[in-house]
Protein backbone atom coordinates (compact mmCIF):
# COMPACT_ATOMS: atom_id res chain seq x y z
CA UNK A 1 0.00 0.00 0.00
CA UNK A 2 1.13 3.14 -0.72
CA UNK A 3 2.31 5.90 1.83
CA UNK A 4 1.25 9.14 -0.47
CA UNK A 5 -1.93 10.18 -0.84
CA UNK A 6 -4.16 9.20 -3.72
CA UNK A 7 -6.93 11.20 -3.43
CA UNK A 8 -7.61 13.04 -6.97
CA UNK A 9 -7.34 16.51 -7.08
CA UNK A 10 -9.94 18.97 -6.30
CA UNK A 11 -11.54 20.76 -9.06
CA UNK A 12 -9.62 23.95 -7.65
CA UNK A 13 -6.15 22.34 -7.56
CA UNK A 14 -6.90 20.63 -11.41
CA UNK A 15 -7.87 24.49 -12.50
CA UNK A 16 -4.53 26.01 -11.23
CA UNK A 17 -2.30 23.37 -12.36
CA UNK A 18 -3.77 23.30 -16.06
CA UNK A 19 -2.96 27.13 -15.86
CA UNK A 20 0.02 26.55 -15.79
CA UNK A 21 0.62 23.80 -18.05
CA UNK A 22 2.19 24.46 -21.92
CA UNK A 23 -0.05 23.59 -24.58
CA UNK A 24 1.94 20.04 -25.37
CA UNK A 25 1.20 19.45 -21.44
CA UNK A 26 -1.93 20.17 -21.74
CA UNK A 27 -2.18 17.69 -25.00
CA UNK A 28 -0.48 15.22 -23.67
CA UNK A 29 -1.47 14.97 -19.79
CA UNK A 30 -5.21 15.82 -20.59
CA UNK A 31 -5.66 15.04 -24.03
CA UNK A 32 -4.39 11.90 -24.48
CA UNK A 33 -1.19 12.78 -26.79
CA UNK A 34 2.05 11.72 -27.93
CA UNK A 35 5.19 14.18 -27.38
CA UNK A 36 7.85 13.03 -30.70
CA UNK A 37 10.25 10.71 -30.14
CA UNK A 38 13.68 11.34 -29.32
CA UNK A 39 12.88 14.83 -28.52
CA UNK A 40 11.74 14.41 -24.64
CA UNK A 41 14.05 16.06 -22.37
CA UNK A 42 14.70 12.98 -20.02
CA UNK A 43 15.18 10.60 -23.13
CA UNK A 44 18.90 10.51 -21.93
CA UNK A 45 18.99 11.86 -18.41
CA UNK A 46 21.51 9.45 -16.39
CA UNK A 47 21.26 11.03 -13.06
CA UNK A 48 19.94 9.22 -9.82
CA UNK A 49 16.42 10.20 -8.66
CA UNK A 50 12.74 10.13 -8.54
CA UNK A 51 10.46 10.87 -11.92
CA UNK A 52 7.16 12.28 -11.01
CA UNK A 53 4.03 13.30 -12.68
CA UNK A 54 4.20 16.30 -14.13
CA UNK A 55 0.57 17.10 -13.00
CA UNK A 56 0.49 16.37 -9.46
CA UNK A 57 3.54 15.32 -8.48
CA UNK A 58 3.17 11.59 -7.24
CA UNK A 59 6.11 9.48 -7.54
CA UNK A 60 6.41 7.11 -10.98
CA UNK A 61 9.39 5.40 -11.51
CA UNK A 62 12.86 5.80 -9.74
CA UNK A 63 15.83 6.03 -11.99
CA UNK A 64 17.49 2.34 -11.58
CA UNK A 65 14.37 1.09 -13.34
CA UNK A 66 15.13 3.37 -16.22
CA UNK A 67 16.66 1.77 -19.24
CA UNK A 68 17.20 2.71 -22.99
CA UNK A 69 14.57 0.86 -24.99
CA UNK A 70 15.86 2.57 -28.59
CA UNK A 71 12.31 3.59 -28.60
CA UNK A 72 12.84 7.51 -28.37
CA UNK A 73 11.06 7.63 -25.59
CA UNK A 74 11.82 6.97 -21.63
CA UNK A 75 11.61 3.21 -20.73
CA UNK A 76 11.19 1.95 -16.94
CA UNK A 77 11.15 -1.50 -16.22
CA UNK A 78 8.57 -1.27 -13.05
CA UNK A 79 6.71 1.36 -11.32
CA UNK A 80 7.34 3.83 -7.95
CA UNK A 81 5.05 1.29 -6.89
CA UNK A 82 1.95 -0.47 -8.23
CA UNK A 83 -0.72 1.55 -6.96
CA UNK A 84 0.90 5.05 -8.83
CA UNK A 85 -0.34 3.74 -12.21
CA UNK A 86 -3.65 2.82 -13.71
CA UNK A 87 -3.77 0.42 -16.54
CA UNK A 88 -6.71 1.46 -19.07
CA UNK A 89 -7.20 -0.33 -22.62
CA UNK A 90 -6.52 1.79 -25.11
CA UNK A 91 -8.06 0.99 -28.57
CA UNK A 92 -6.87 4.08 -30.65
CA UNK A 93 -5.21 4.10 -34.06
CA UNK A 94 -6.47 0.18 -34.96
CA UNK A 95 -4.29 -1.43 -32.33
CA UNK A 96 -5.04 -2.98 -28.52
CA UNK A 97 -2.39 -1.14 -26.15
CA UNK A 98 -2.40 -0.70 -22.46
CA UNK A 99 -2.27 3.05 -21.68
CA UNK A 100 -0.45 3.92 -18.30
CA UNK A 101 -2.03 6.95 -16.41
CA UNK A 102 -1.68 8.18 -13.02
CA UNK A 103 -3.65 6.75 -10.08
CA UNK A 104 -3.78 10.05 -8.28
CA UNK A 105 -5.40 12.93 -10.96
CA UNK A 106 -5.59 10.29 -14.40
CA UNK A 107 -2.69 12.18 -16.41
CA UNK A 108 -1.46 10.16 -19.44
CA UNK A 109 2.21 9.08 -19.20
CA UNK A 110 2.45 6.59 -21.93
CA UNK A 111 1.80 2.95 -22.92
CA UNK A 112 3.08 -0.13 -21.09
CA UNK A 113 4.86 -3.85 -23.22
CA UNK A 114 5.29 -6.73 -22.42
CA UNK A 115 8.92 -6.58 -24.13
CA UNK A 116 11.17 -5.26 -21.43
CA UNK A 117 14.48 -6.59 -19.78
CA UNK A 118 14.06 -8.61 -16.76
CA UNK A 119 12.93 -8.93 -13.70
CA UNK A 120 9.86 -7.82 -14.95
CA UNK A 121 9.33 -7.95 -18.71
CA UNK A 122 7.96 -4.59 -18.88
CA UNK A 123 8.59 -1.67 -20.93
CA UNK A 124 7.02 1.56 -19.49
CA UNK A 125 7.32 3.84 -23.13
CA UNK A 126 6.55 7.21 -21.52
CA UNK A 127 6.25 11.26 -22.66
CA UNK A 128 8.71 13.12 -20.99
CA UNK A 129 6.83 16.10 -20.91
CA UNK A 130 4.45 13.90 -18.74
CA UNK A 131 6.61 13.77 -16.16
CA UNK A 132 8.81 15.74 -13.83
CA UNK A 133 12.56 14.68 -12.20
CA UNK A 134 13.81 15.30 -8.96
CA UNK A 135 16.80 14.59 -8.33
CA UNK A 136 18.27 12.00 -5.61
CA UNK A 137 18.22 13.93 -1.89
CA UNK A 138 16.12 16.83 -3.16
CA UNK A 139 12.22 17.01 -1.48
CA UNK A 140 9.34 15.80 -3.74
CA UNK A 141 7.25 18.47 -5.17
CA UNK A 142 3.82 19.29 -3.74
CA UNK A 143 1.71 21.03 -6.36
CA UNK A 144 -1.73 19.72 -4.46
CA UNK A 145 -0.49 21.40 -1.10
CA UNK A 146 -1.15 18.26 0.77
CA UNK A 147 0.53 18.37 4.14
CA UNK A 148 1.61 14.27 3.33
CA UNK A 149 4.29 13.11 5.87
CA UNK A 150 6.24 11.76 3.34
CA UNK A 151 6.73 14.85 0.95
CA UNK A 152 10.40 14.75 1.12
CA UNK A 153 11.43 11.27 0.64
CA UNK A 154 12.83 9.45 -2.07
CA UNK A 155 12.02 5.88 -0.69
Amino acid sequence: MSSFDLTPPSDAQRSAITANLSDEERHVLLAHGTEAPFCGVFLDNKREGVYVCRFCGLPLFRSNAKFDSGTGWPSFFEPYAAEHIRYVRDDSYGMVRVEEVCARCGSHLGHVFPDGPPPTGQRHCLNSVSLGFVAQGDALPDPLQRDEAVAGSTD
